[in-house]
This record gives C-alpha cells, structure tokens and sequence, in this order.
C-alpha cells in the first residue's frame, strides 16, 4: 500500500514578491507550509540577493511549470561601474578595479551587441552544473572553472537612467537561462570599466506580474487560512502561451483516462496546446488529426 500524502491537494499558482536574504526553495518551503499543500515547485529561481516575481505553482499547476520557466521574464537591475567582484553582484569580494567611467552614449552603444540571439557564460557562483557538482560549490572551494557559453534570447535590453557616473538602471527582457549577473560582468569588460550586478528585480515573469504578487508579511498572516487561499491564481494561467483546445465530452472522458481525445480545433499537426472542457484543463500535448495526444493530465 502506498504512502498517504501530507496536507491538501490544492491546485494553482500564487505569486510571491521575493524579499532580498532569502532562497527560492525557503520561499517554496513556506507557502506548501501556509497552505498546508502535497505538492509545491517554483518556476525559475531566483538568487538569495535578488527580489521580485517568483511564480510558486500548487499540486497539478507543478505540471505546467516547464511553459513559465520557457517564457520570457522582465529584469530590472543597477549596475555598478568601477569593479569586478567574485560573484558578479555585490555580495562578492572585489577582485579588480577601474577609474574608467563609460558616457550614457557608449553604454547605449554597448547595449546591442547584448540583444537577440546572444551567448553569455553563466557566472563562477551559479547553479550550473560541472562533472555533476554545482558551480557555486566548487567556487567557494576556490576552484575557477572554464564554464562553456550558453545561447540566451534578449528580446530588449535598455538603458532607464543614470543616477551618476558610477552606476546605470537598465531593464532587460529575456528567455529561459539568463544570467542578468553576466549581462553586468560582460557590459563592464566590453565599456572597458569593469562592472557588476548592485540589485535584482524580476518585475514579471509570463503572465505572472509583481502587482498580483503577496508578500512574505502577507503569507505568514493569512497562513492557513481561506483568505490566503482566495490568492491562488487558476492553473490554467500557467499555460497561457499555448493554444486551447476546447474538447469534445467523449474526447474529455478518454484525455483524463490518458488517451488521445476529439478537440476542437484548427491548428497544424504537431502543433502543442492544452485541451479544455467548460475552460478547465484537462490535458497538454500535440494535436495530431482531430485529436489531442497527451503529454501530461490534470488530474482533478
């Protein structure tokens, strides 16, 4: 016999505003506590240091979490001109400095060579993975790794303000796998001023924006409570980037059952979408000849 599971089979997302000092697992940790949840994941990580949207998914919304971590997320960050430290941000050492100040027109000249289809290598501390260990590990042991550049899509990268010489705001729209910590680091080697992260801020993540996030203050209040559970966003939000395609009733009864079901729908074969009855989410997967085959079931 199976173990039971402990706590709810509750479903959904609720969106937290990450405070600074605190780790993305601790913040997951806490809300599958308040609202005494089975099951409970984030979608994208956020470091210690930063703040903003972090998008926590509930029970059979964790199935969607691959689409919110895959869509483009909005950062705003300070940079700071004049160092390089060992973690690319301001919780590390200074290892190197410069007198060199750049104007607000070479950093706007600079900036393009950071947009579109570009290749960025991840910072020394990061999550990484290096011959099974993670690079922040190894960096704390003192260890410097060759890290091997990854491809990263920059819808836009802009400059907002320049407070003064020393620093400048910029905000950049980004896909899966960036490190705005590089974006620092390499914008400071290519203006020949050195540079890094100062703070973080993830404004929106998906479909997933700072004013529908809750507070740390917020949770613990209502922990448990039916008020914090009114915050829960709908699964359905989760896949917000693929088609729907509304089922048929005999089509729905086979989707549930893990059968390829009758959609309604005009798309192309292959194409990825969610299947629907009554706008509630029954299954992901391809749409292949009048039918959904399904990749992942909502089972609720």
């Amino acid at each position: 016999m199976g173990r039971t599971k402990k706590g709810r089979a509750i479903s959904g997302w609720l969106i937290v505003d990450k405070p600074a000092g605190i780790t993305s697992t601790a913040v997951v940790n806490k809300v599958k506590w308040a609202l005494s949840a089975q099951k409970a994941g984030h979608a994208g990580t956020l470091d210690p240091a930063a703040t903003g949207v972090l998008a926590i998914a509930l029970g059979e919304a964790t199935k969607t979490v691959p689409y919110i971590t895959d869509a483009l997320k909005c950062y705003r960050f300070m940079v700071t001109f004049g160092a390089a430290t060992s973690t690319d941000d301001a919780e590390g050492e200074v290892i190197q400095r410069s007198d060199q100040r750049p104007t607000d027109a070479e950093i706007e000249a600079a900036l393009a060579a950071f947009r579109g289809d570009i290749q960025q290598v991840p910072p020394q501390f990061s999550a990484v993975k290096v011959d099974g260990e993670r690079a922040y590990d190894l960096a704390r042991e003192g260890e410097v790794m060759d890290l091997a550049a990854r491809p990263l899509w920059v819808d836009s990268l802009t400059l907002l303000a320049r407070p003064d010489p020393d620093h400048a705001l910029l905000e950049m729209v980004c896909g899966k796998g960036g490190y705005v910590r590089s974006i620092a680091r390499d914008l400071g080697q290519t203006l020949g001023c050195l540079g890094h992260v100062q703070w973080l801020r993830r404004e929106w993540s998906g479909p997933f924006h700072a004013k529908d996030a809750v507070t740390l203050d917020q949770i613990d209040a209502e922990a448990k409570t039916d008020a914090l559970d009114a915050r829960l966003l709908p699964l359905e939000l989760g896949l917000a980037d693929l088609p729907e395609f509304p089922a048929t009733p005999e089509g729905a009864i086979r989707l549930r059952n893990g059968n390829p079901g009758m959609v309604i729908a005009s798309a192309d074969w292959g194409t990825e979408g969610w299947a629907s009855l009554n706008g509630q989410a029954i299954a992901v997967g391809h749409y292949r000849s009048g039918e959904l085959q399904p990749s992942r079931v909502f089972n609720r």
